[in-house]
Protein backbone atom coordinates (compact mmCIF):
# COMPACT_ATOMS: atom_id res chain seq x y z
CA UNK A 1 0.00 0.00 0.00
CA UNK A 2 2.94 2.06 0.65
CA UNK A 3 4.02 1.92 -2.54
CA UNK A 4 0.98 2.40 -4.34
CA UNK A 5 0.44 6.20 -2.04
CA UNK A 6 3.86 6.92 -3.03
CA UNK A 7 3.48 6.93 -6.88
CA UNK A 8 1.61 10.10 -7.54
CA UNK A 9 4.75 11.96 -6.29
CA UNK A 10 7.18 9.61 -7.63
CA UNK A 11 5.18 10.25 -11.20
CA UNK A 12 5.47 14.03 -10.08
CA UNK A 13 8.74 14.32 -9.93
CA UNK A 14 9.71 11.53 -12.98
CA UNK A 15 7.97 13.09 -15.58
CA UNK A 16 9.53 16.64 -15.71
CA UNK A 17 12.66 15.26 -15.29
CA UNK A 18 11.95 12.68 -18.17
CA UNK A 19 11.12 15.82 -20.26
CA UNK A 20 14.20 17.50 -19.56
CA UNK A 21 15.87 14.50 -20.12
CA UNK A 22 14.50 13.96 -23.61
CA UNK A 23 15.45 17.22 -24.58
CA UNK A 24 18.87 16.89 -23.48
CA UNK A 25 18.99 13.55 -24.98
CA UNK A 26 18.02 15.81 -28.56
CA UNK A 27 21.06 17.85 -28.68
CA UNK A 28 23.44 14.97 -27.81
CA UNK A 29 22.27 13.02 -30.85
CA UNK A 30 22.72 16.07 -32.61
CA UNK A 31 26.02 17.07 -31.24
CA UNK A 32 27.70 13.67 -31.92
CA UNK A 33 26.26 13.70 -35.61
CA UNK A 34 27.51 17.60 -36.56
CA UNK A 35 30.35 17.11 -35.12
CA UNK A 36 32.91 17.15 -38.45
CA UNK A 37 36.02 17.11 -36.53
CA UNK A 38 38.45 14.23 -37.15
CA UNK A 39 39.94 13.99 -33.30
CA UNK A 40 36.94 12.59 -31.73
CA UNK A 41 36.71 14.98 -27.87
CA UNK A 42 35.55 13.03 -24.81
CA UNK A 43 31.82 14.23 -24.70
CA UNK A 44 30.29 16.77 -22.80
CA UNK A 45 29.09 16.67 -19.38
CA UNK A 46 26.38 18.41 -17.97
CA UNK A 47 25.53 18.52 -14.10
CA UNK A 48 24.33 16.04 -12.35
CA UNK A 49 24.30 14.02 -15.89
CA UNK A 50 27.65 13.65 -16.86
CA UNK A 51 28.04 12.62 -20.18
CA UNK A 52 25.45 9.88 -19.91
CA UNK A 53 23.20 11.47 -23.00
CA UNK A 54 25.54 10.98 -25.08
CA UNK A 55 27.11 7.65 -24.22
CA UNK A 56 22.95 6.88 -24.51
CA UNK A 57 22.66 8.35 -27.74
CA UNK A 58 25.66 5.85 -28.84
CA UNK A 59 24.20 3.12 -26.86
CA UNK A 60 23.77 0.74 -29.81
CA UNK A 61 27.03 1.12 -31.10
CA UNK A 62 28.77 1.50 -27.06
CA UNK A 63 31.94 -0.75 -27.67
CA UNK A 64 32.79 0.94 -31.37
CA UNK A 65 32.34 4.39 -30.19
CA UNK A 66 34.48 3.97 -26.92
CA UNK A 67 36.98 2.53 -29.04
CA UNK A 68 36.99 5.90 -31.37
CA UNK A 69 37.66 7.70 -28.40
CA UNK A 70 40.52 5.47 -26.54
CA UNK A 71 42.03 5.20 -30.28
CA UNK A 72 42.16 8.71 -30.15
CA UNK A 73 43.72 9.48 -26.73
CA UNK A 74 47.13 10.01 -25.65
CA UNK A 75 47.66 6.94 -23.50
CA UNK A 76 44.74 4.54 -24.28
CA UNK A 77 42.83 5.55 -21.61
CA UNK A 78 39.65 7.60 -20.92
CA UNK A 79 37.46 8.92 -18.21
CA UNK A 80 33.81 9.19 -18.92
CA UNK A 81 31.55 11.18 -16.62
CA UNK A 82 28.63 9.68 -15.51
CA UNK A 83 25.41 10.63 -13.76
CA UNK A 84 25.59 11.97 -10.06
CA UNK A 85 29.55 12.47 -10.25
CA UNK A 86 30.13 9.05 -10.96
CA UNK A 87 33.13 8.13 -13.17
CA UNK A 88 34.21 5.11 -15.02
CA UNK A 89 37.45 4.77 -15.96
CA UNK A 90 38.50 2.34 -19.25
CA UNK A 91 42.05 1.51 -20.59
CA UNK A 92 43.57 -0.74 -23.33
CA UNK A 93 46.87 -0.34 -22.25
CA UNK A 94 48.30 -3.85 -21.02
CA UNK A 95 50.32 -1.98 -17.99
CA UNK A 96 47.32 -0.58 -16.56
CA UNK A 97 45.64 -4.16 -17.66
CA UNK A 98 48.43 -6.47 -15.83
CA UNK A 99 48.00 -3.57 -12.91
CA UNK A 100 44.94 -4.26 -12.40
CA UNK A 101 44.44 -7.87 -13.55
CA UNK A 102 47.22 -9.11 -11.62
CA UNK A 103 49.79 -6.70 -9.46
CA UNK A 104 46.84 -5.24 -7.63
CA UNK A 105 43.94 -7.89 -7.85
CA UNK A 106 42.87 -7.46 -4.50
CA UNK A 107 42.92 -3.94 -4.46
CA UNK A 108 40.38 -4.41 -8.05
CA UNK A 109 37.16 -6.76 -6.83
CA UNK A 110 33.74 -7.25 -9.36
CA UNK A 111 32.62 -5.17 -6.47
CA UNK A 112 29.09 -3.70 -5.25
CA UNK A 113 27.80 -2.44 -8.56
CA UNK A 114 28.12 -5.08 -10.38
CA UNK A 115 27.10 -7.69 -7.88
CA UNK A 116 23.75 -5.68 -7.46
CA UNK A 117 23.25 -5.55 -11.23
CA UNK A 118 23.83 -9.00 -11.59
CA UNK A 119 22.57 -10.76 -8.50
CA UNK A 120 18.69 -11.19 -9.55
CA UNK A 121 20.33 -13.43 -12.24
CA UNK A 122 23.80 -14.93 -11.38
CA UNK A 123 23.66 -14.43 -7.46
CA UNK A 124 26.72 -15.65 -5.75
CA UNK A 125 28.07 -17.67 -8.68
CA UNK A 126 31.69 -17.57 -9.69
CA UNK A 127 31.34 -14.75 -12.13
CA UNK A 128 29.54 -12.60 -9.81
CA UNK A 129 31.37 -12.92 -6.57
CA UNK A 130 35.06 -12.26 -4.41
CA UNK A 131 36.53 -13.43 -1.69
CA UNK A 132 36.96 -17.22 0.07
CA UNK A 133 33.17 -18.36 -2.05
CA UNK A 134 35.15 -17.12 -5.27
CA UNK A 135 38.08 -18.74 -4.39
CA UNK A 136 35.89 -22.25 -3.43
CA UNK A 137 34.45 -22.16 -6.62
CA UNK A 138 37.54 -21.60 -8.67
CA UNK A 139 39.16 -24.11 -6.60
CA UNK A 140 36.81 -27.10 -7.17
CA UNK A 141 35.95 -25.77 -10.74
CA UNK A 142 39.12 -26.65 -11.76
CA UNK A 143 39.36 -29.99 -11.42
CA UNK A 144 36.73 -30.20 -14.53
CA UNK A 145 39.53 -28.98 -16.67
CA UNK A 146 42.18 -31.40 -15.65
CA UNK A 147 44.01 -33.40 -19.08
CA UNK A 148 42.09 -36.34 -18.42
CA UNK A 149 38.59 -34.33 -18.23
CA UNK A 150 39.77 -32.25 -21.25
CA UNK A 151 40.54 -35.28 -23.04
CA UNK A 152 36.94 -37.19 -22.15
CA UNK A 153 34.92 -33.87 -23.21
CA UNK A 154 36.62 -33.64 -26.84
CA UNK A 155 36.70 -37.40 -27.54
CA UNK A 156 33.35 -38.28 -26.33
CA UNK A 157 31.04 -34.92 -25.41
CA UNK A 158 32.16 -33.17 -28.30
CA UNK A 159 32.85 -35.68 -30.82
CA UNK A 160 28.80 -37.40 -30.05
CA UNK A 161 27.44 -33.45 -30.20
CA UNK A 162 29.13 -33.39 -33.55
CA UNK A 163 28.47 -36.16 -35.42
CA UNK A 164 24.85 -36.87 -33.88
CA UNK A 165 23.60 -33.25 -34.67
CA UNK A 166 25.49 -30.51 -35.78
CA UNK A 167 26.81 -32.39 -39.14
CA UNK A 168 23.64 -34.36 -39.89
CA UNK A 169 21.73 -30.95 -39.33
CA UNK A 170 23.83 -29.67 -41.34
CA UNK A 171 23.28 -32.31 -43.59
CA UNK A 172 19.26 -32.14 -43.93
CA UNK A 173 20.24 -28.19 -44.52
CA UNK A 174 22.70 -28.76 -47.84
CA UNK A 175 19.57 -31.35 -48.94
CA UNK A 176 16.72 -28.80 -48.48
CA UNK A 177 18.54 -26.39 -49.27
CA UNK A 178 17.35 -24.77 -46.42
CA UNK A 179 18.81 -21.18 -44.43
CA UNK A 180 19.69 -21.55 -40.72
CA UNK A 181 20.53 -19.01 -37.80
CA UNK A 182 24.37 -20.34 -37.65
CA UNK A 183 24.62 -18.25 -34.19
CA UNK A 184 21.54 -20.20 -32.60
CA UNK A 185 22.74 -23.58 -33.98
CA UNK A 186 26.38 -23.25 -32.25
CA UNK A 187 24.21 -21.55 -28.93
CA UNK A 188 22.78 -24.70 -28.77
CA UNK A 189 25.56 -27.20 -29.76
CA UNK A 190 27.86 -25.01 -26.92
CA UNK A 191 24.74 -25.21 -24.00
CA UNK A 192 24.54 -29.24 -24.98
CA UNK A 193 28.41 -29.98 -24.65
CA UNK A 194 28.70 -27.70 -20.81
CA UNK A 195 25.91 -29.54 -19.68
CA UNK A 196 27.38 -32.57 -20.22
CA UNK A 197 30.29 -32.03 -19.15
CA UNK A 198 30.04 -29.51 -15.76
CA UNK A 199 26.52 -31.70 -15.10
CA UNK A 200 26.41 -34.95 -16.26
CA UNK A 201 23.08 -34.11 -18.14
CA UNK A 202 21.93 -33.88 -21.60
CA UNK A 203 19.21 -31.20 -22.49
CA UNK A 204 19.21 -32.62 -25.98
CA UNK A 205 18.79 -28.63 -27.02
CA UNK A 206 20.61 -29.52 -30.12
CA UNK A 207 18.23 -31.07 -32.59
CA UNK A 208 19.45 -32.90 -36.34
CA UNK A 209 16.37 -31.77 -37.60
CA UNK A 210 15.38 -28.53 -38.90
CA UNK A 211 13.56 -26.16 -37.96
CA UNK A 212 14.92 -26.64 -34.41
CA UNK A 213 12.50 -26.88 -31.76
CA UNK A 214 12.20 -23.99 -29.48
CA UNK A 215 12.43 -24.28 -25.61
CA UNK A 216 11.19 -21.78 -22.83
CA UNK A 217 14.33 -21.84 -21.21
CA UNK A 218 16.80 -20.88 -23.81
CA UNK A 219 13.94 -17.80 -24.58
CA UNK A 220 14.27 -17.25 -20.92
CA UNK A 221 17.64 -17.15 -20.81
CA UNK A 222 18.52 -14.84 -23.66
CA UNK A 223 15.94 -12.09 -21.65
CA UNK A 224 17.39 -12.56 -18.14
CA UNK A 225 20.78 -11.80 -20.05
CA UNK A 226 19.56 -8.72 -22.07
CA UNK A 227 17.64 -7.71 -19.61
CA UNK A 228 20.26 -8.22 -17.08
CA UNK A 229 23.17 -6.08 -18.99
CA UNK A 230 20.40 -3.14 -19.41
CA UNK A 231 20.90 -2.29 -15.84
CA UNK A 232 24.22 -1.45 -16.42
CA UNK A 233 23.02 1.12 -18.66
CA UNK A 234 20.79 3.18 -16.66
CA UNK A 235 21.04 7.02 -17.31
CA UNK A 236 21.24 6.69 -13.40
CA UNK A 237 22.42 4.13 -11.42
CA UNK A 238 19.98 2.09 -9.15
CA UNK A 239 16.76 3.32 -11.06
CA UNK A 240 16.21 -0.44 -12.15
CA UNK A 241 15.59 -0.70 -8.43
CA UNK A 242 13.11 1.11 -8.44
CA UNK A 243 11.05 -0.77 -11.27
CA UNK A 244 11.57 -3.61 -9.48
CA UNK A 245 9.81 -2.64 -6.14
CA UNK A 246 7.14 -1.79 -8.46
CA UNK A 247 7.21 -4.85 -10.29
CA UNK A 248 6.74 -3.05 -13.59
CA UNK A 249 8.36 -2.81 -17.19
CA UNK A 250 11.82 -4.25 -17.65
CA UNK A 251 12.25 -5.65 -14.28
CA UNK A 252 9.11 -7.45 -14.65
CA UNK A 253 10.09 -8.94 -17.58
CA UNK A 254 13.30 -10.23 -15.84
CA UNK A 255 12.07 -11.13 -12.44
CA UNK A 256 9.83 -14.06 -14.99
CA UNK A 257 12.85 -14.82 -17.26
CA UNK A 258 15.61 -15.27 -14.23
CA UNK A 259 12.51 -17.26 -12.17
CA UNK A 260 12.25 -19.85 -15.59
CA UNK A 261 15.83 -19.69 -15.46
CA UNK A 262 16.55 -20.55 -11.78
CA UNK A 263 13.50 -23.24 -12.07
CA UNK A 264 15.41 -24.87 -14.92
CA UNK A 265 19.04 -24.70 -13.14
CA UNK A 266 17.74 -25.90 -9.85
CA UNK A 267 15.80 -28.87 -11.37
CA UNK A 268 18.98 -29.90 -12.93
CA UNK A 269 20.83 -29.65 -9.19
CA UNK A 270 17.70 -31.49 -7.69
CA UNK A 271 17.91 -34.81 -10.26
CA UNK A 272 21.63 -35.08 -9.63
CA UNK A 273 20.84 -34.97 -5.89
CA UNK A 274 18.83 -37.72 -6.41
CA UNK A 275 21.12 -39.79 -8.55
CA UNK A 276 24.20 -39.24 -5.93
CA UNK A 277 21.71 -40.45 -3.11
CA UNK A 278 20.19 -43.64 -5.10
CA UNK A 279 23.99 -44.69 -6.77
CA UNK A 280 26.67 -44.49 -3.98
CA UNK A 281 29.20 -45.70 -6.43
CA UNK A 282 28.05 -43.17 -9.04
CA UNK A 283 30.82 -41.46 -11.23
CA UNK A 284 31.43 -38.29 -9.77
CA UNK A 285 33.49 -36.79 -12.92
CA UNK A 286 31.37 -34.26 -13.78
CA UNK A 287 31.36 -30.60 -11.82
CA UNK A 288 28.46 -30.87 -10.18
CA UNK A 289 28.86 -34.05 -7.67
CA UNK A 290 31.83 -32.81 -7.15
CA UNK A 291 30.19 -29.98 -5.74
CA UNK A 292 27.39 -31.81 -4.01
CA UNK A 293 30.10 -34.25 -2.71
CA UNK A 294 32.05 -31.40 -1.04
CA UNK A 295 29.14 -30.70 1.41
CA UNK A 296 28.32 -27.42 -0.37
CA UNK A 297 24.52 -28.74 -0.36
CA UNK A 298 22.48 -25.31 -0.06
CA UNK A 299 20.41 -25.50 -3.07
CA UNK A 300 20.48 -21.70 -3.81
CA UNK A 301 24.64 -21.31 -3.97
CA UNK A 302 24.53 -24.68 -6.28
CA UNK A 303 21.70 -23.22 -8.91
CA UNK A 304 23.98 -19.98 -8.87
CA UNK A 305 27.49 -21.79 -9.46
CA UNK A 306 24.99 -23.94 -12.58
CA UNK A 307 23.75 -20.70 -14.20
CA UNK A 308 27.29 -18.85 -14.47
CA UNK A 309 28.55 -22.32 -16.39
CA UNK A 310 26.05 -21.93 -18.56
CA UNK A 311 26.62 -18.30 -19.67
CA UNK A 312 29.96 -19.33 -19.71
CA UNK A 313 30.05 -22.28 -21.94
CA UNK A 314 27.00 -21.57 -23.85
CA UNK A 315 27.43 -18.11 -24.90
CA UNK A 316 31.17 -17.56 -25.49
CA UNK A 317 32.21 -20.15 -27.78
CA UNK A 318 29.27 -19.91 -29.85
CA UNK A 319 29.82 -15.87 -29.89
CA UNK A 320 33.89 -16.68 -31.23
CA UNK A 321 32.63 -19.00 -33.48
CA UNK A 322 29.58 -17.05 -34.98
CA UNK A 323 32.48 -14.77 -35.84
CA UNK A 324 34.81 -17.22 -36.72
CA UNK A 325 32.87 -18.10 -39.04
CA UNK A 326 31.83 -14.49 -41.42
CA UNK A 327 35.53 -13.95 -40.90
CA UNK A 328 36.66 -17.12 -42.86
CA UNK A 329 33.53 -16.73 -45.28
CA UNK A 330 35.36 -13.30 -46.64
CA UNK A 331 38.59 -14.91 -46.53
CA UNK A 332 39.01 -17.69 -49.03
CA UNK A 333 42.76 -17.90 -48.58
CA UNK A 334 42.86 -18.44 -44.56
CA UNK A 335 40.14 -20.59 -45.13
CA UNK A 336 42.26 -22.70 -47.56
CA UNK A 337 44.96 -22.53 -45.08
CA UNK A 338 43.02 -24.55 -42.77
CA UNK A 339 41.35 -27.10 -44.79
CA UNK A 340 45.44 -27.44 -45.78
CA UNK A 341 46.21 -28.31 -42.25
CA UNK A 342 42.82 -30.23 -41.70
CA UNK A 343 42.93 -32.44 -44.88
CA UNK A 344 46.32 -33.02 -46.13
CA UNK A 345 48.54 -32.90 -43.19
CA UNK A 346 45.80 -35.09 -41.27
CA UNK A 347 44.26 -37.04 -44.27
CA UNK A 348 42.87 -39.51 -41.53
CA UNK A 349 40.52 -37.08 -39.80
CA UNK A 350 40.84 -34.80 -36.66
CA UNK A 351 39.09 -36.85 -34.43
CA UNK A 352 41.39 -37.14 -31.34
CA UNK A 353 42.61 -35.39 -28.53
CA UNK A 354 46.35 -34.77 -29.61
CA UNK A 355 45.31 -33.89 -33.36
CA UNK A 356 43.07 -30.70 -32.29
CA UNK A 357 45.53 -29.90 -29.80
CA UNK A 358 47.88 -29.36 -32.51
CA UNK A 359 45.75 -27.43 -35.65
CA UNK A 360 48.94 -24.18 -35.33
CA UNK A 361 47.21 -22.42 -38.11
CA UNK A 362 43.47 -23.17 -36.99
CA UNK A 363 44.60 -21.74 -33.19
CA UNK A 364 46.13 -19.14 -34.71
CA UNK A 365 43.27 -18.00 -37.03
CA UNK A 366 41.14 -18.38 -33.91
CA UNK A 367 42.78 -16.17 -31.73
CA UNK A 368 43.00 -13.79 -34.42
CA UNK A 369 38.96 -13.97 -34.79
CA UNK A 370 38.75 -13.11 -31.08
CA UNK A 371 41.10 -10.49 -31.19
CA UNK A 372 38.85 -8.46 -33.66
CA UNK A 373 35.51 -10.09 -32.46
CA UNK A 374 35.79 -11.27 -28.55
CA UNK A 375 33.52 -13.03 -26.85
CA UNK A 376 33.34 -10.35 -23.89
CA UNK A 377 33.97 -7.16 -25.10
CA UNK A 378 34.89 -5.42 -21.94
CA UNK A 379 35.09 -6.42 -18.30
CA UNK A 380 34.78 -4.00 -15.03
CA UNK A 381 36.56 -3.99 -11.82
CA UNK A 382 35.18 -1.53 -8.53
CA UNK A 383 38.49 -0.16 -7.20
CA UNK A 384 38.48 -0.46 -3.47
CA UNK A 385 40.67 2.36 -2.61
CA UNK A 386 42.50 4.82 -4.29
CA UNK A 387 45.15 4.19 -6.81
CA UNK A 388 47.16 5.35 -9.64
CA UNK A 389 47.61 3.18 -12.62
CA UNK A 390 51.26 2.91 -14.18
CA UNK A 391 49.78 5.35 -16.92
CA UNK A 392 49.69 8.42 -14.27
CA UNK A 393 45.80 8.12 -14.46
CA UNK A 394 44.62 8.78 -10.82
CA UNK A 395 41.60 6.49 -9.33
CA UNK A 396 39.27 6.89 -7.03
CA UNK A 397 37.87 4.72 -4.03
CA UNK A 398 34.43 3.30 -5.57
CA UNK A 399 35.37 4.10 -9.37
CA UNK A 400 34.51 1.61 -12.43
CA UNK A 401 37.94 0.78 -14.02
CA UNK A 402 37.27 -1.45 -17.35
CA UNK A 403 39.55 -2.89 -19.92
CA UNK A 404 38.31 -3.17 -23.03
CA UNK A 405 39.25 -6.42 -25.58
CA UNK A 406 37.51 -5.27 -28.11
CA UNK A 407 39.02 -1.63 -28.29
CA UNK A 408 42.62 -3.06 -27.36
CA UNK A 409 42.36 -5.55 -30.57
CA UNK A 410 42.02 -2.51 -32.83
CA UNK A 411 45.12 -0.28 -31.37
CA UNK A 412 47.71 0.28 -33.54
CA UNK A 413 49.79 0.98 -31.07
CA UNK A 414 49.29 -2.82 -30.06
CA UNK A 415 48.91 -4.66 -33.28
CA UNK A 416 50.26 -2.30 -35.69
CA UNK A 417 49.09 -0.85 -38.96
CA UNK A 418 47.32 -3.54 -40.12
CA UNK A 419 45.24 -3.99 -36.94
CA UNK A 420 42.05 -3.90 -39.43
CA UNK A 421 43.10 -6.85 -41.30
CA UNK A 422 42.16 -10.66 -40.22
CA UNK A 423 45.48 -12.26 -40.79
CA UNK A 424 46.59 -15.28 -38.68
CA UNK A 425 50.04 -15.05 -39.37
CA UNK A 426 50.30 -12.54 -37.35
CA UNK A 427 50.74 -15.31 -34.78
CA UNK A 428 52.60 -17.56 -36.19
CA UNK A 429 56.62 -18.08 -37.70
CA UNK A 430 58.14 -20.72 -39.38
CA UNK A 431 60.61 -22.92 -38.05
CA UNK A 432 64.01 -22.82 -39.39
CA UNK A 433 64.51 -26.84 -40.38
CA UNK A 434 61.02 -28.01 -40.64
CA UNK A 435 59.50 -24.92 -42.52
CA UNK A 436 56.61 -25.60 -40.32
CA UNK A 437 53.99 -23.12 -38.32
CA UNK A 438 54.83 -22.31 -35.02
CA UNK A 439 52.43 -20.38 -32.77
CA UNK A 440 53.21 -17.42 -31.01
CA UNK A 441 51.43 -16.71 -28.06
CA UNK A 442 51.01 -12.82 -26.83
CA UNK A 443 51.15 -12.30 -23.24
CA UNK A 444 47.43 -12.07 -21.80
CA UNK A 445 47.59 -8.72 -20.69
CA UNK A 446 48.20 -7.24 -24.26
CA UNK A 447 45.20 -10.05 -25.54
CA UNK A 448 43.02 -10.20 -22.75
CA UNK A 449 40.67 -11.96 -24.56
CA UNK A 450 40.43 -14.69 -21.75
CA UNK A 451 41.21 -12.19 -18.73
CA UNK A 452 44.41 -12.78 -16.95
CA UNK A 453 46.03 -13.04 -13.52
CA UNK A 454 44.18 -14.69 -10.90
CA UNK A 455 41.17 -14.46 -12.44
CA UNK A 456 41.98 -15.68 -16.05
CA UNK A 457 39.57 -18.15 -17.54
CA UNK A 458 39.67 -21.92 -16.37
CA UNK A 459 37.98 -22.93 -19.73
CA UNK A 460 40.48 -21.69 -22.45
CA UNK A 461 42.10 -24.16 -22.72
CA UNK A 462 38.61 -26.29 -23.15
CA UNK A 463 37.20 -23.90 -25.19
CA UNK A 464 40.39 -23.86 -27.81
CA UNK A 465 39.41 -27.72 -28.20
CA UNK A 466 35.86 -27.24 -28.92
CA UNK A 467 36.29 -24.73 -31.25
CA UNK A 468 38.83 -26.80 -33.06
CA UNK A 469 36.76 -29.74 -33.08
CA UNK A 470 34.26 -27.84 -34.57
CA UNK A 471 36.03 -25.76 -37.10
CA UNK A 472 37.45 -29.43 -38.14
CA UNK A 473 33.99 -31.34 -38.58
CA UNK A 474 32.52 -28.45 -40.54
CA UNK A 475 34.88 -27.45 -42.99
CA UNK A 476 36.08 -30.58 -43.76
CA UNK A 477 32.51 -31.37 -45.44
CA UNK A 478 30.73 -28.06 -45.76
CA UNK A 479 31.09 -24.77 -46.67
CA UNK A 480 29.68 -21.85 -44.73
CA UNK A 481 28.50 -18.97 -46.82
CA UNK A 482 25.88 -16.15 -45.72
CA UNK A 483 22.68 -16.04 -47.50
CA UNK A 484 22.69 -12.50 -48.13
CA UNK A 485 25.58 -11.48 -50.07
CA UNK A 486 27.86 -8.45 -49.04
CA UNK A 487 26.39 -9.56 -45.33
CA UNK A 488 27.92 -6.98 -42.85
CA UNK A 489 26.79 -8.09 -39.08
CA UNK A 490 26.46 -5.70 -36.25
CA UNK A 491 28.47 -6.50 -33.45
CA UNK A 492 26.47 -5.90 -29.87
CA UNK A 493 27.21 -6.81 -26.51
CA UNK A 494 25.15 -8.08 -23.58
CA UNK A 495 27.08 -9.89 -21.38
CA UNK A 496 28.76 -11.42 -23.54
CA UNK A 497 29.27 -10.04 -27.26
CA UNK A 498 26.33 -11.29 -30.11
CA UNK A 499 25.79 -11.03 -33.90
CA UNK A 500 22.38 -8.73 -34.38
CA UNK A 501 20.16 -10.37 -35.54
CA UNK A 502 22.19 -13.93 -35.82
CA UNK A 503 23.72 -15.16 -38.67
CA UNK A 504 21.84 -16.57 -41.33
CA UNK A 505 24.19 -19.07 -43.84
CA UNK A 506 23.55 -21.59 -46.31
CA UNK A 507 25.69 -24.91 -45.71
CA UNK A 508 27.00 -25.87 -49.25
CA UNK A 509 28.87 -29.60 -49.23
CA UNK A 510 32.19 -29.63 -50.76
CA UNK A 511 32.04 -32.48 -52.70
CA UNK A 512 34.60 -34.13 -54.09
CA UNK A 513 37.66 -31.70 -53.03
Amino acid sequence: MLQLELLPYLLLFILPFFFFVKTCFTYATNYKNSSSSPAIKLPRSYPLLGSTLTISANRDRFNQWVTELLQNSENGTIILERSLGHRQLITTNPLNVQHILKTQFSLYPKGCFSQENLSDFLGSGIFNIDGESWKFQRQISSHAFNTKSLRKFVETVVEDELSDRLLPLFLTITTQKSVLDLQDILQRFAFDNICKIAFGFDPKYLSPSFPQPETEFAVAFEEATLLSSKRFRSIFRGIWKVKKAFDIGSEKQLRIATSKVREFARNIVREKKRELEEKSSIETEDLLSRILNSGHLDENFVTDMVISFILAGRDTTSAALTWFFWLISRNPRIENEILKEIIKEKPEGVDHFDEVKDMVYTHAALCESMRLYPPVPSDGKQAASDDVLPDGSVVKKGMQVLYHPYAMGRMESLWGKDWAEFRPERWLEKEEITGKWRFVLRDSYTYAVFQAGPRICLGKEMAFLQMKRVVAGVLRQYRVVPAENGFEPVFISYLTAKMKGGFPVRIEARGGE
